[in-house]
């Protein structure tokens, strides 16, 4: 993975750590419910975004390593 989105997933896990642990305390001092739902959905949210820098760059990089295995082979690109 590269650098820099390693870096960025890292800093938004720990980003949702801390709104993870923040949900049990909503619930034990009974926190409007509407606001432990956002919260929740919140969460939701970030790791959705973490999946999607994930696939993109696992994407990225596959689809980069079978272009540049076919341009070593000679074969036209996919397409052309």
């Amino acid at each position: 993975m590269d650098k820099h989105a390693k870096a960025s997933c890292l800093k938004r896990l720990s980003r949702i750590e801390g709104q993870v642990r923040g949900l049990a305390p909503m619930l034990e001092e009974d926190r409007y419910c509407i606001d432990v739902v956002t919260q929740t959905a919140a969460v939701r949210a970030a790791l959705r975004r973490v999946e999607e820098e994930v696939l993109r760059e696992h994407i990225s990089h596959w689809v980069g390593a079978r272009h540049r295995q076919r341009r070593r082979r000679g074969a036209a690109p996919e397409g052309s």
